[in-house]
């Protein structure tokens, strides 16, 4: 498949973009600034800006699906929503761990003692996932990582959770970035997660 990568300079983007290539897919890696994105067999990096839309309308064309990985702070989602709609494809979203539920009803953002360092990206993040799931017209997938969530080994050892933190038997909550591309990788080419949100973790 051709897939456009949306935020493909960041770290979640670069494991994504090589697992994509791995598998023999081709990556449109879009950033703002893609001089640390290395043109090769598979990667065509392309300059483009969220916030235009017809630089992104242009920079998406012929592919078959939309990565977006890109911090959700300062980001004017209802604007993205409206762009990645006019594009017309399916839409994976890489999301964030903290409106994940720790207990029945209650998200981990909302637990005490949430650090406010971290609910300046996770708030917008969780808004991002209420409204997606509000809309019926985008076609889209919204994958949060652990809580714990950063370089490692690719071991494609995980579980698949749908709305509640995973913690490993270690009682932490945790996911490589590596894993996470290959749980990523694996919604493309095999859709189970239409229209929901879904986590990985160890």
């Amino acid at each position: 498949m051709k897939i456009a990568l949306i935020g493909a300079s960041g770290n979640v983007g670069q494991r994504v973009t090589a697992e994509a290539t791995s598998r023999g897919h081709e990556v449109i890696a879009i950033a703002r600034n893609t001089a640390s994105i290395e043109a090769k067999p598979g990667v065509t990096p392309v300059a483009a800006d969220l916030t235009d839309e017809a630089q992104i309308l242009d920079a998406v064309k012929g592919a078959d699906v939309v990565v977006l990985s890109v911090r959700f702070q300062d980001l004017d989602f209802e604007k993205v929503l409206a762009t990645l709609k006019k594009v017309g494809k399916r839409v994976l979203i890489v999301g964030g761990a903290a409106s994940l539920e720790v207990a029945p009803g209650k998200q981990l953002i909302d637990t005490e003692g949430f650090p406010d360092f971290i609910k300046v990206e996770a708030e917008p993040a969780r808004q991002a996932l209420k409204r997606l799931q509000s809309d019926s017209e985008l076609d889209w997938t919204f994958l949060s990582p652990s809580v714990f969530f950063g370089p490692g080994e690719r071991t494609g050892a995980f579980r698949l959770g749908k709305d509640e933190l995973l913690t490993a038997a270690d009682g932490k909550s945790h996911i490589s970035y590596e894993d996470y591309s290959i749980a990523l990788l694996d919604e493309i080419e095999s859709p189970k997660h239409k229209g929901e949100r879904f986590t990985v973790g160890y």
